[in-house]
């Protein structure tokens, strides 16, 4: 159907044409969805905001990872403009009726339709390379560790849905495996766009616990966990899929019952900085900031194992509630 009428309310507006003209997409929206970066927030080198369709209103929203943001597009136009929502509305018809005055062909209003999502159909495995020693000691991480987290370096991956298939073979290419051999995620650290594709749901290093320290870290990735674990601290280690993914609640409690306190470290951002906060409102556990690079791993690269420990555990035990215990295996 083609809009060439001027509309009267704001409800009118297609809310695939408010993302689509606001963020200047390079596609039409016709009920896929779409990550692009940020335009909240201008450091966001991977993208990390996501427009998709909500099932239940048949309109388009976002959620900005980097920052916190997220709605519909008249939120979208009000955290853009720095407007009321009010405000966002009367912009957004103004503007929408000004595009279909200067557009005779009118806009297209697509029907909806649901898109299959690519998925991780199969994979080979390969063994490690000098460029694999190189890329992991880089952060200090050593073959040990790797295995004990399940680590393996992958030669390709095949990603299908119904009805196109496609093969990645690059360099650098890792596989995120369960205890049993289950992939649950594929790392691509060169890959700019996509670092990460989740086959499965898993809360990271659930497999490793052995319960036989009594402190727990919750961190925000799995490179940063088999970072500290590295350290040798008197703690055991877990990463949810994201730190956007909150650990549900029965999990929580779970662990709250076999260690003595359980602390959160997240990105040295705002996105790990409001998700630490999530942490703190919903489950009552403290959280530490580690203020060097964006992350542990990334610090461990620049400033060594040795000083990231020695900045790290004054702030875990702060963060342990002023705990006297040695911290040190």
């Amino acid at each position: 159907m083609i809009s060439t009428k001027i509309v009267s309310s704001f409800k009118s507006v297609p809310s695939s044409w408010i993302f689509e003209y606001y963020l200047n997409l390079n596609e039409r929206l016709i009920g896929q969805g779409v990550i692009v970066k940020s335009i909240f927030n201008s450091k966001d080198s991977n993208p990390s905001m996501h427009i998709n369709v909500n099932r239940l209103s048949n309109s388009y929203s976002f959620n900005d990872f980097s920052t916190g943001k997220g709605g519909y597009g008249c939120h979208l136009v009000s955290e853009l403009f720095n407007i009321s929502l009010g405000e966002a509305m009367n912009k957004i018809l103004h503007d929408y009726n000004t595009f279909i005055y200067h557009n005779p062909g009118g806009y297209s209003i697509a029907e909806y339709k649901e898109q299959s999502k690519y998925r991780v159909d199969s994979f080979v495995k390969r063994s490690w390379n000098v460029l694999d020693e190189k890329y992991w000691m880089s952060y200090k991480i050593g073959s040990y560790t790797l295995e004990r987290f399940n680590v393996v370096p992958l030669e390709s991956y095949i990603m299908t849905n119904d009805i196109s298939t496609f093969q990645i073979t690059q360099d650098h290419l890792y596989g995120y495996f369960r205890q049993s051999g289950e992939l649950y995620k594929i790392y691509q650290p060169m890959n700019k766009e996509k670092k990460f594709l989740k086959s499965k749901c898993y809360i990271q290093g659930m497999d490793q616990l052995e319960l036989k320290q009594p402190w727990l870290l919750i961190g925000s990735s799995l490179k940063d966990i088999m970072c500290i674990e590295q350290m040798g601290f008197n703690l055991e280690v877990i990463a949810p899929d994201s730190e956007n993914t909150m650990i549900k609640e029965d999990v929580i409690d779970s662990l709250k019952l076999k260690y003595k306190n359980i602390c959160v470290m997240f990105d040295n951002d705002q996105a790990g900085i409001i998700a630490m906060e999530k942490y703190r409102e919903q489950y009552q556990l403290p959280s530490l900031l580690l203020d060097m690079e964006k992350d542990v791993s990334d610090s461990v690269q620049k400033y060594g194992l040795l000083k990231v420990k020695q900045e790290l555990y004054p702030l875990l035990k702060n963060a342990l509630y002023n705990i006297k215990e040695n911290l040190e295996q």
